[in-house]
């Protein structure tokens, strides 16, 4: 049977564990659920994670939650086209860079988010707020490609790049929608051609958030 998968649109926690389970090329069955038709919040999600929230995965009857501790369950029991270093030291510099990414590169862009991104309608646009949001992101950035000294962010591609990776990607995301209100070209350059490695990757494209492809 195989793997069963369920993901939000953009989630970058889901996106995560979607770039781990193409990288090890792990037979799965997607299941997209729908924060708008609070499909997370429906009976038969509940059954599989009782917190409501995604990625979850249901592997072989063995249903699981949070994404740190899917992708360390994935590079067990998936060992093949490993994505932790063999030594101790290796290991915990991964995990502690994916711990850095949820807790202070998702901080860094809630300022950003919340004047550009998900402002209200009826709210006015305060110059101010993101210009203060830019420069908050920027200042974490800045620490990310202090440590991209080679091609991926502990040497060789490992797990930290792929918690990493969404979080930088939804940054992007500003550039795209509101040009005017992005980053532009101050995207540091290390961490830019270190982007554009991950998505050279041949399954990347499969993971791109379906909601970002209309």
């Amino acid at each position: 049977m195989a793997l069963v998968f369920y993901y939000g649109s953009g989630s970058p926690f889901a996106w995560k564990v979607w770039l781990t389970l193409e990288h090890k090329q792990v037979a799965y069955e997607p299941k997209l659920l729908s924060f708008d038709r609070g499909d997370t919040r429906g009976p038969e999600f509940l059954a599989v994670n009782p917190r409501g929230q995604v990625p979850a995965i249901v592997d072989n009857g063995y249903a699981l939650w949070e994404s740190h501790a899917i992708v360390e369950y994935l590079e067990e029991q998936y060992p093949q086209r490993p994505l932790l270093p063999s030594d101790p030291e290796g290991r915990a510099t991964v995990r502690r860079l994916m711990f850095e990414a949820d807790n202070h590169l998702s901080e860094a862009q809630t300022d950003l988010f919340a004047a550009t991104l998900f402002r209200k309608a009826d709210v006015a646009e305060d110059a101010a707020k993101i210009a203060a949001g830019r420069d908050k992101v920027l200042q974490e950035l800045s620490r990310w490609n202090e440590l991209l000294t080679g091609e991926y962010l502990a040497g060789s591609l490992s797990l930290a790049d792929f918690a990493v990776y969404p979080y930088v990607r939804q940054i992007r995301r500003v550039d795209e929608r509101q040009p005017q209100n992005g980053l532009g070209d101050r995207m540091p350059q290390r961490l830019t051609a270190w982007m554009r490695r991950i998505e050279a990757l041949p399954y990347y494209a499969k993971t791109i958030p379906p909601h970002w492809k209309g």
